[in-house]
């Protein structure tokens, strides 16, 4: 049975105290909507996500992912609550998953779970080790009778540590007859879509839950759950990886971007940060290094070391305060103290300390090139571009500013000069 899905992301998101909308707050490098997108497209291909707060701005984030998803704008002034939220909605299918834009860990076989239950509505629930404000649901004999907020609730009720989880799937031809019969006659003059249970049960409507994970389905509405969201997303990714064989040592102390692919046995140690869409293949990533965007394969980086983005590295030893940037390295050997971007160096090539490729002129980025089994002193500047043909020597301290032919020894050092008891004439 087809469905349709629904996202309300419309809310201000005060608690967040933040001028970047609620719904775009990152968790593992990717905002919330586009988790919860992700699961949506899985599932259906009718997903409407409705908005107000930073309408603009979020759209034109969705729509860089997602250009399929349909928007719709919530009046939140004549409007405001979830069921006002979907005052303008159609649906294209014979149900629909209603689902919150700050849920970013809700898992796909949950929500496959919520469609598959034979009922015209359904909700997910979940027994709250602390049920806070959440709304109370009463059961009875495996169907839910009401839904109580804490606020309305009676002592009795209040002892219930069933909540709602506030994901629903409803019949659309349900949800069409009974959104006009919702009414803000509360305390907060707001439209509640959970209010829809006691409607359909005045129409003998059987309505089912389906019990879920608190964790999977909590929702993100300050800096603190957000921290709490990331942690337990990473702990998912982590574990993932490790039971593929990859070995990490402190496992909380590093991060994995979701995007991030490992092959073969690799080896991350503490305090490392991987990001964007790197791939890491046989090799040990040392402590404290960073690494954006970048594949990494048969070779050994850090401690210390930095790969920012588009980096391609094979059977490559980078050590510690090494920086590179769109560099390409086969066979190399960098050990300390180097940055080199926009260059390519091929193998058998050893890069000493403090050697930079000087790249940007102020206007233009330029590319160094450097061939085979090249040795490197200490204290070099290449500036680029410039072309290092293979088997070369540069001498340390030299600043090459000129192509290199094969074999040859490169030397640019001003004349040495040493003044006798100089120090004596000037201070004394």
């Amino acid at each position: 049975m087809k469905s349709s899905i629904v996202i309300l992301a419309a809310g201000l998101g005060t608690r967040m105290k933040s001028s970047t909308p609620k719904v775009l707050q990152k968790i593992c490098g990717k905002s919330m909507i586009l988790h919860i997108l992700e699961k949506a497209f899985a599932l259906s291909d009718d997903v409407s996500v409705v908005l107000s707060h930073q309408k603009e701005r979020i759209e034109k984030e969705i729509a860089t992912f997602f250009p399929q998803t349909k928007f719709i704008e919530q009046d939140l002034v004549r409007f405001p609550g979830t069921a006002g939220a979907l005052k303008d909605y159609k649906a294209q299918n014979e149900r629909v998953l209603i689902l919150c834009g700050d849920m970013p860990l809700i898992e796909l076989q949950s929500l496959k779970a919520l469609l598959e239950l034979k009922s015209d509505l359904a909700l997910a629930v979940f027994e709250a080790k602390d049920a806070k404000s959440y709304g109370r649901v009463v059961l009875e004999k495996g169907e839910v009778q009401k839904i109580v907020e804490l606020k309305d609730a009676d002592e009795k009720e209040k002892m219930i540590k069933t909540c709602n989880a506030g994901v629903y799937m409803v019949n659309a031809k349900l949800l069409s007859e009974l959104l006009p019969l919702i009414d803000n006659e509360n305390k907060a003059k707001e439209y509640y879509l959970t209010d829809i249970i006691k409607l359909a049960r005045a129409k003998n409507t059987h309505i089912k839950p389906l019990f879920v994970d608190e964790e999977e389905f909590m929702g993100v509405n300050d800096k603190i759950e957000l921290s709490v969201a990331e942690n337990l997303m990473q702990d998912k990714i982590k574990k993932f990886w490790q039971k593929e064989g990859v070995i990490l040592h402190n496992p909380s102390s590093i991060f994995i971007g979701l995007d991030v692919k490992f092959i073969g046995e690799c080896e991350v140690y503490e305090n490392v940060r991987i990001e964007g869409k790197s791939v890491i293949e046989s090799s040990i990533i040392k402590s404290s290094s960073v690494i954006e965007d970048s594949k990494i394969s048969f070779s050994s980086i850090g401690p210390l070391a930095h790969l920012r983005p588009k980096c391609e590295l094979k059977n490559t030893h980078i050590g510690n305060f090494v920086e590179c940037k769109n560099a390409k390295l086969n066979g190399v050997k960098a050990g300390h103290l180097s940055y080199l971007g926009d260059c390519e160096i091929e193998e058998g090539t050893n890069i000493g300390c403090g050697t930079i490729t000087c790249n940007y002129d102020g206007v233009k980025k330029h590319k160094t090139i450097i061939g085979k089994n090249v040795f490197v002193g200490s204290d070099t500047q290449f500036i680029a571009p410039v072309c290092i043909e293979d088997e070369v020597i540069i001498a340390a301290g030299s600043s090459v500013s000129e192509n290199v032919p094969k074999g040859s020894l490169f030397i640019n050092r001003a004349q040495s000069k040493i003044l006798k008891d100089y120090f004596y004439k000037k201070f004394q």
